[in-house]
């Protein structure tokens, strides 16, 4: 017999020390968290620079999955921006070298609403692409029919405002004046938005900075090694926790309040199937394409459920790794699989929270014990454009709001908490009022807002905001005014949205009840919005006495007796209690 030809065997690498793992993996997270900082202290608008409506990253060079993300990024953008990182590499195909940086907001081209604008570059180290950073900032204002872009009456995406393609705005560190002036003059405030590009691009640097500082230390294939095993122990984690749920079918479905054109509910209808350490989600029986701006890219369809997952298992690092035991099937057909020229201004802060609505309700049929009622759902998203005669300077005032999170087999919801679609915060009130031409003459939490229950969810919010002179466009892009987040093993809906206001010093309210655009303001007229509370944990009759005295002392309750009627059931002995209690403290 011909002996066969020798086979090279590739040398197995070394094992890693735990320390050397360590190290390098707060490394990496460092270098995205300073990234984060950067933009957070350099941007020039307060969505950005106050309430942290951003990420930054690092990317595989091939497949464009995320590495790492800042801590204090937004998670939505994670899938969202391996997605986008993904559609620069496959458009330039190798074009890119060192200095260049990509500018893209395109939502069919792994992006959300085009407010969302990513910057991405590649990375070289030694001259070769190691990996890409990317990261991306909500600007205020992108153009389109609304100021803030937030629209609610769009039907197609053109409407919406200026949607970029990945094009060059740096060629090998040199700015690309013809992109930027284009860009700026489809913008209504262009001095916010060069001044939050150049904050986008010095964090990309303080991270290509830092990244050659950790190479350089510790080495190429050490660094690449730790990669690889922290992307394997995230999944072998993910895989541990998802095994612990009973396998078999689960089924919960929610509804959007409409698409802001159409009257109508949009159904999520979210199809789950847990099979050892593997969970297939399926949205294909959810409503068919809409006519508003409610439709969702396949990016931020699939980031939703990767998100409402992280949630339930928040132990589990973030890397490629976490997402491998995930499998989503595309729902072609549905409103949560837009493509051109649907129209998607709602879909990143709005439908994706619905979607992770529903991952919350299947895993709460499945592991009930260890699950919460549903959060408030919804970014409250308000938009005041306008002329302030004072400073004679247009503006561009986006605001969104906090709300009530569900409650847990232990504990009362927290009340006023961020959206869960990422930690970003309210904007200091103090900061808008110097800003812009308004006078917030009221922010408090909402009383009886808190889904009743065991365990009470937490409280909205109200605030009312007052335009003070010149004149103004306002427009609101909600949910959850139809219907309140689902309470869980008995427990209550929490309570929905109401918008009212003065406009032309007539009462009114949005005819789609959480959506709606161009409504125009005069100095004196104001805005009320009451954000949802969370759902309820458990029946209410089983609530301490205790608590309830103390949610009536703090406020929490607008009347004893509604709490009363709320809490069917309970025996005399408890309610003197209450009485007692309550009136103690008055």
């Amino acid at each position: 017999m011909t002996p066969r030809a020798a086979t090279a065997v590739k040398p197995q690498a070394p094992p890693i020390d735990p320390v050397t793992l360590a190290v390098i993996q707060n490394g990496l997270r460092q270098v995205a968290n300073e990234m984060d900082l950067v933009q957070e202290k350099t941007s020039f608008s307060p969505i950005v620079s106050e309430a942290l409506d951003r990420a930054n990253g690092l990317y595989r060079p091939d497949t464009g999955a995320v590495i790492t993300q800042g801590e204090t990024g937004l998670p939505i953008f994670v899938g969202a921006m391996q997605e986008t990182t993904r559609a620069v590499i496959e458009h330039f195909k190798g074009d890119l070298h060192p200095g260049d940086i990509v500018l893209i907001n395109d939502p069919y081209l792994g992006g959300s609403h085009l407010m969302d604008t990513k910057l991405v570059t590649p990375f070289f180290y030694r001259g070769k692409l190691w990996c890409f950073l990317s990261n991306a900032a909500h600007w205020a204002d992108i153009g389109g029919v609304v100021p803030g872009g937030f629209t609610t009456a769009s039907t197609e995406i053109h409407q919406e405002g200026l949607r970029i393609p990945p094009v060059k705005l740096y060629v090998q560190d040199k700015l690309a004046r013809d992109i930027l002036n284009l860009v700026l003059a489809n913008i209504r405030v262009p001095e916010e938005r060069i001044g939050d590009i150049h904050a986008q691009v010095g964090a990309l640097k303080v991270g290509m900075r830092r990244l050659t500082a950790l190479l350089d230390r510790y080495g190429v294939e050490t660094v690449d090694a730790v990669i690889d095993e922290l992307d394997a122990r995230s999944e072998r984690q993910m895989r541990s926790h998802i095994e612990q749920v009973p396998d078999g079918d689960y089924t919960f479905t929610t509804y959007l309040d409409s698409d802001g054109v159409r009257d109508g509910k949009l159904r999520v209808q979210l199809e789950m199937t847990v099979k050892g350490t593997d969970i297939h989600f399926d949205l294909s029986r959810s409503s068919p394409p809409c006519k508003g701006p409610l439709n969702s890219v396949w990016a931020q369809t699939k980031t939703a459920i990767y998100v409402g997952i992280k949630h339930v298992f928040p132990d589990v690092p973030i890397n490629a790794g976490c997402f491998e035991p995930l499998h989503i099937k595309k729902p072609e057909g549905t409103f949560l699989y837009a493509e051109y020229p649907k129209p998607v201004a709602g879909c990143a802060s709005e439908v994706s929270q619905r979607i992770m609505e529903a991952v919350f309700g299947v895993m709460g049929k499945a592991i009930p014990e260890r699950m919460f009622a549903a959060p408030f759902g919804t970014s409250g998203n308000f938009s005041l454009g306008g002329h302030d005669p004072e400073t004679k300077r247009r503006y561009v005032m986006y605001f969104f709001s906090g709300g009530g999170y569900g409650a847990t087999w232990n504990e009362d919801g927290l009340s006023n908490g961020a959206s869960s679609i990422g930690i970003a915060r309210t904007a200091p009130i103090e900061l808008l009022e110097q800003r812009y031409p308004i006078l917030v003459e009221e922010y408090a939490l909402r009383p009886d807002s808190g889904g009743a229950g065991q365990y009470r969810g937490g409280l909205g919010v109200t605030y009312r905001c007052r335009l003070l002179r010149g004149e103004g466009t306002a427009s609101f892009l909600m949910d959850h005014a139809l219907t309140g987040p689902h309470g869980l093993r008995g427990g209550q809906p929490g309570g929905m949205t109401q918008i009212r206001m003065s406009c032309g010093r007539r009462l009114s309210t949005p005819k789609h009840f959480s959506k709606g655009e161009g409504f125009e303001l005069t100095a004196g007229d104001w805005i009320e919005v009451n954000t949802p509370g969370g759902g309820g944990y458990g029946v209410p009759t089983k609530r301490d006495p205790e608590r309830i005295a103390r949610d009536v002392r703090r406020g929490y309750l607008a009347a004893q007796k509604s709490q009363m009627k709320k809490v069917r059931g309970i025996g005399r002995m408890q309610k003197s209690r209450v009485t007692r209690a309550s009136g103690k403290h008055r």
